[in-house]
């Protein structure tokens, strides 16, 4: 039986002088050679490079054997290829593919300083693990630690890389808020009891623009989730203007993000918002005649209905001024199930059913990112004790995802 085998060798960035190919003759195999890709991507987009000026290295370069831009190499492209320990850098030190994507001159580690590291290309697992706990006032002078994150410059980057991965600017973009947990399991700095995910964890705030990732911040369970969010919301705003000034930017969240501040903020600031409102029984009153109507045609039909309403709506304290809501009234085999959203979209352009329906539930998409992130890139490994070097954890986990995005 004949087979339909490709005799081509593939190309792809040189290491040094060295040509990188792959083809089909055998010899040392791995099961990471889709890492080329991501490392094609990367040199394209100039990712390393940039992430490492977020970084100060105080080491002494003389005894540097593993450069900085190797450690955020190793680390991330580890979490891209599915390994999310620092355990297992004590065996990948040795594979001199994952040297390759790191870009090590000497893949195979055969000309380390001292013997005993002689066939183990990358750094291991205690080396890594100092790149991660570095605190913020580290210098010179500190023993271990001494690769000091600027966060301020990451958040940054993640920004700059969502503006350059779209060349033309959008007419309109639509940012999702949203919190999730990510359980801790022992005596982590920021850990706390949530009484709603019945756990002890971090409540990490992600902002999406679509598929891209512009945000991830951890924060703790103590507080509202919303605690943060007008801060993080004007400086994308900001950023994102500078670069495309036109641009229409809808920002989108559940219930839990329906607070005066953000809306006062979107209102000032020319920013269109579609929050979820909890509902109570001012609202269900409200939107008792559709409920009523809709109840009657389930009566009849058995079938599942809804229909809708818009109305003018204020709380007696925590609003500042009266907003326009959006009421669904839903009925079926389960009962009624009333849903509300507020937003300042206008009626001229934006009709009742769509606002709903269209805008506002496709916000659900950003929780199948969400998970992409924590389950496939393994941002909810926050398990070191100090609450800044989990957000550096997560920040490297996010780095993969917009690597892998890209």
């Amino acid at each position: 039986m004949s087979t339909q085998c490709n005799a081509n060798i593939l190309p792809f960035h040189k290491l040094g002088r060295r040509q990188v190919q792959a083809d089909f003759d055998g010899g040392k195999l791995s099961t990471d050679c889709g890492g080329l890709l991501l490392r094609d991507i990367a040199i394209r987009t100039r990712l390393f490079p940039r992430l490492t000026s977020c970084f100060t290295d105080h080491r002494a370069p003389d005894l540097v054997e593993h450069p900085l831009s190797t450690l955020l190499k190793q680390r991330i492209f580890g979490l891209a290829l599915g390994y999310e320990d620092l355990n297992d850098h004590d065996t990948l030190r040795h594979d001199p593919l994952l040297a390759v994507l790191c870009d090590v001159n000497d893949p195979e580690g055969q000309q380390r300083r001292h013997e005993r590291d002689r066939g183990k290309a990358l750094a291991g697992k205690s080396t890594l693990n100092r790149l991660e706990l570095t605190p913020d006032k580290a210098d010179e002078s500190s023993r271990y630690h001494k690769i000091v994150a600027d966060h301020e410059q990451l958040d940054d980057l993640m920004v700059d890389l969502f503006l350059e991965a779209h060349p033309k600017a959008p007419k309109r973009i639509t940012l999702d808020v949203d919190a999730t947990d990510d359980t801790v399991h022992g005596l982590q700095e920021g850990r706390y009891f949530s009484k709603y995910y019945d756990s002890y964890c971090y409540l990490p705030l992600y902002i999406f623009c679509g598929d891209d990732l512009l945000c991830a911040r951890l924060q703790t369970a103590d507080k509202d989730p919303a605690v943060n969010i007008v801060g993080e919301v004007s400086r994308l705003v900001r950023r994102i203007r500078e670069r495309w000034p036109t641009v229409t930017i809808l920002i989108r969240g559940d219930g839990g993000f329906c607070r005066d501040d953000l809306m006062d903020w979107c209102e000032n600031n020319a920013v269109n918002y579609i929050l979820g409102l909890p509902k109570n029984s001012r609202l269900c009153e409200a939107l008792k005649l559709e409920s009523v109507l809709v109840k009657l045609a389930h009566d009849l039909t058995g079938e599942s209905v809804k229909t809708y309403a818009e109305f003018r709506y204020q709380t007696r304290k925590s609003w500042s001024r009266e907003r326009r809501v959006i009421g669904k009234a839903a009925c079926s085999e389960r009962g009624q199930n009333p849903r509300f959203v507020v937003t300042n979209l206008g009626k001229r352009h934006y009709k009742v059913v769509d606002l709903y329906e269209t805008w506002y539930c496709q916000r659900g998409d950003m929780e199948n990112r969400i998970k992409e992130q924590q389950l496939d890139l393994f941002a909810d490994r926050t398990s070191t004790h100090s609450q800044r070097s989990n957000q550096l954890r997560l920040y490297f986990a996010s780095f993969a995802y917009i690597l892998m995005q890209a």
